[in-house]
């Protein structure tokens, strides 16, 4: 599960909001903040699996870039070790360490910064 958390708080520039331990001092979870919604990594005794499709699992967590910084992220998802699979016309697809989905749109989101 850290691994998972420093991808998406190192790689993806989530900042940190809580880390919470079991009694025994393990990791429980890690609290990313997302602009104000939180992304919750919480711990589970089942093996990390790639999810094909929709199934079991987030099908896929998307963030919303500027168009001209779409090529940047891609860059940085490559050094991370997580190579783009496919692409359309607005967003670039990646799998984080735990194989789940992950996106990069620039897709022109009514208010968001495009440039």
């Amino acid at each position: 599960m850290s691994r998972l958390a420093r991808f998406y708080r190192d790689v993806l520039g989530l900042a940190e909001v809580s880390c919470q331990t079991h009694s025994d001092g393990t990791l429980r979870s890690v609290w990313l903040d997302l602009g104000g919604p939180v992304l919750m990594i919480e711990h589970t005794s089942e093996v990390p699996r790639v999810v094909h499709g929709v199934g079991a699992g987030p099908f896929l967590i998307a963030f919303s870039v500027p168009t001209t910084h779409r090529a940047a992220w891609e860059a940085k998802l490559l050094d991370a070790g997580c190579a783009v699979e496919s692409r359309s016309e607005w967003t670039s697809y990646a799998r984080d360490p735990d194989g789940n989905r992950v996106a990069i749109s620039a897709y022109p989101l009514p208010g968001a910064p495009q440039a």
